[in-house]
């Protein structure tokens, strides 16, 4: 297929991608936080990432001008890795009706547009790919109170084809799924698969696996939302095969030059869940299938969960896989919001690359200001680069 601009679109390219860059401009000790990190053939500028964080402005799962400035803004403003949000394999498989998707060629066109201009500003891209399961079907966030948010009903909006390893609801309330036939498991796995060959059309650079969060891959993880006794359920072995499956099919059409992410609820937060023990097996399974970073969230899929949230209370199941997986790279988020516990993270090898979502929102340009605060110089985007030092 070949992917052109929608007709009538213009926009700016620069011809020399280095403004904006926020790579090293000054010749003395580079802090780990900015120095360059290579996997296979991909070299990220530096080692702050933009987390996929779903904006709910789709539709019908196509992008818009509003993910083209969304994301555009983090390429200007010099993050080294922008990874596009959760993006539905399949329609059921959105969180809400207003989420990406990635299941049809048309969908390709709007997202080249945004991974063009990333890499004009001179970042990488990346997009996270995954099946909503049983919490799909659902209103944004932003439109009912928390307490209230549950399954949509078709007069809504929503569907009713809710997908999960088991017919358990994710919380009083919500709609109990339907639970996957093999016939349903071989659809979806091909849908990755379909999905993956388009990201790959469109020029991203960086794939990752959404397996976190209590979504599909998740739900086939945990014990508690996985109750089938047959290939896919009951032992770890049997719960990780979904997981591992679409790794391996993926990994098969996923260039070999181009890196592949997972994410995972490294814990589950509830007694009897997915533990950080569990983590570290599963990663010990997927790097030689050709997993190149593990992204260690928690959490999700258990309305049971407590949480213990504090800054950085993600990092330790990073570190931990880092330090017990030889050769596998790892990503920390959750809480990290200064440039010096940042860098700290990297420094102090205790994951590879920092992930930040909620502070990018509130500040997108922390990657100019993590720079100044850490006393590196960096590239500014040439239109805002003569006000990048305060005058006196």
């Amino acid at each position: 297929m070949t992917i052109t601009p929608q007709s009538g679109t213009q926009y700016i390219q620069l011809a020399d991608p280095t403004p904006g860059t926020a790579m090293p401009t000054h010749q003395g000790p580079i802090p780990g936080l900015f120095k360059p990190l290579t996997i296979r053939n991909v070299t990220l500028k530096n080692r702050i990432a933009v987390a996929p964080m779903c904006t709910y402005s789709a539709s019908d799962g196509f992008m818009n001008d509003f993910h083209l400035v969304h994301l555009g803004q983090y390429a200007t403003y010099g993050v080294g890795l922008i990874i596009v949000e959760a993006t539905a394999v399949l329609p059921n498989g959105r969180i809400t009706p207003n989420c990406a998707g990635l299941w049809k060629d048309e969908h390709m066109v709007q997202m080249k547009r945004i991974v063009d201009y990333i890499h004009g500003a001179g970042s990488t891209a990346g997009i996270q790919i995954g099946h909503a399961g049983r919490k799909a079907s659902t209103p944004p966030p932003f439109v009912v109170n928390k307490s209230d948010r549950a399954t949509l009903t078709e007069a809504e909006g929503g569907w009713d084809d809710l997908w999960a390893p088991s017919p358990i609801g994710w919380d009083d309330g919500w709609a109990v799924p339907h639970e996957m036939a093999l016939k349903d498991i071989a659809f979806v796995k091909q849908a990755f698969v379909d999905a993956a060959i388009r990201a790959d059309k469109i020029g991203y650079d960086v794939l990752e696996i959404h397996g976190a969060h209590g979504y599909l891959i998740s739900e086939f993880l945990s014990p508690l939302s996985n109750q089938r006794t047959d290939q896919y359920g009951g032992s770890f072995e049997n719960r990780i095969r979904l997981a591992v499956e679409i790794i391996e099919a993926v990994r098969q059409v996923w260039p070999a030059e181009k890196p592949l992410f997972f994410r995972i609820s490294s814990y589950e937060w509830v007694e009897g869940g997915w533990s950080a023990e569990d983590t570290v097996e599963f990663a010990k399974k997927i790097h030689p299938l050709g997993v190149d970073l593990l992204d260690c969230s928690t959490g999700g899929n258990s309305s049971a969960q407590k949480i213990a949230a504090k800054p950085g209370f993600q990092v330790p199941y990073a570190e931990k896989v880092k330090h017990e997986v030889p050769g596998i790279l790892t990503g920390a988020v959750g809480l990290i919001t200064k440039a010096a516990q940042a860098n700290s993270i990297v420094e102090s090898d205790r994951a590879d690359l920092v992930l930040l979502g909620r502070e990018f929102l509130r500040n997108p340009t922390w990657t100019l200001q993590a720079a100044q605060e850490l006393g590196v110089d960096v590239n500014w985007p040439a239109q805002y680069g003569y006000c990048s030092k305060p005058r006196h």
